[in-house]
């Protein structure tokens, strides 16, 4: 039997993620990958799979696939109701449809397959960058994914005691950016003081943030600098952006902080509604 799947639905926004396209940043190519990269890592992990396999990244469920052949499936990150264990490798049989209904908490789930999603790399990387255009196409209902084979043994591990994303505020890590100074004295306690809102207009590029503005110190412009996922850029509205996997490789609004690397990742799985607050740190 082919190793493939076959799309049903695809919920929200469906795409295919890996670890993205490092180092090409100079050439105007922004990494992307997945936004929850300690989830999609995970799922690599629970089924066998080397952290350079691609997976699906599935945006408030809705997701439903069937299986061409036997294959071994986890799903991770937010989770989804399902007709198996969430952290928790399974088998779908051949025919046998995989459905996630909409997560309790949290935005993102990722879904591997023993073997890795098999399309076609572009620029190294099989990662849907939803800015730039560059990748797989978004995933459609009636696409056939192919599964590749695996190459390495199962680690086996029935289950992964791995919390859900909270449905609650999130409290990150944020350190001083470089234009911390073109900020009035208050801009960084009022950022670090106060709970932002994600609003709907959010997505894989970065989150939008509604709350208190942060009043800027100098208003002349800024030449384009490059950009990172983390940064906490701030436009005229003096409201943050936070930028997620497929963030914009330059910039020319100031960038006041950092949210920390590790952090961006619980960042990843915020929804509109949900606040976040921004804890000072030095690390």
């Amino acid at each position: 039997m082919t190793r493939a799947v076959t799309v049903l639905d695809t919920g929200p926004l469906t795409t295919v993620q890996d670890e993205g396209r490092p180092g090409q940043a100079a050439l105007g190519i922004g990494r992307s990958g997945a936004c929850d990269r300690a989830s999609a890592r995970l799922a690599n992990r629970l089924v066998g799979n080397g952290q350079e396999a691609a997976v699906l990244e599935v945006t408030f469920g809705g997701l439903a696939v069937r299986a061409h052949a036997d294959l071994v499936v986890v799903t991770t990150g937010a989770r989804c109701p399902a007709a198996f264990a969430h952290n928790a490798p399974a088998l779908l049989r051949a025919g046998a449809v995989l459905r996630l209904g909409m997560p309790a908490g949290g935005l993102r789930t990722y879904v591997a397959i023993r073997g890795g999603f098999a399309v076609a790399p572009v620029l190294g990387s099989r990662s849907t960058d939803v800015l730039s255009g560059l990748g797989p196409p978004v995933v459609q209902a009636g696409d056939v994914l192919p599964v590749g084979r695996p190459e390495l043994g199962m680690p086996g591990i029935d289950l992964a005691p791995v919390a859900d994303p909270g449905a609650g505020e999130l409290s990150v890590r944020v350190l001083p950016g470089p234009r911390r100074d073109w900020f009035a004295d208050t801009a960084w306690a009022t950022l670090t003081g106060q709970p932002y809102t994600v609003t709907s207009e959010s997505n894989r590029i970065g989150l939008r943030l509604d709350g208190p503005a942060l009043e800027r110190r100098r208003t002349d412009e800024l030449p384009s600098e490059g950009m990172v996922r983390g940064a906490l850029q701030i436009p005229p509205s003096g409201r943050p952006v936070l930028f997620l996997a497929d963030h914009p490789v330059t910039g020319g609004y100031p960038v006041v902080g950092y949210v920390a690397d590790d952090d961006v990742d619980l960042c990843a799985q915020l929804r509109p509604g949900q606040t976040v607050r921004f804890r000072h740190t030095t690390s």
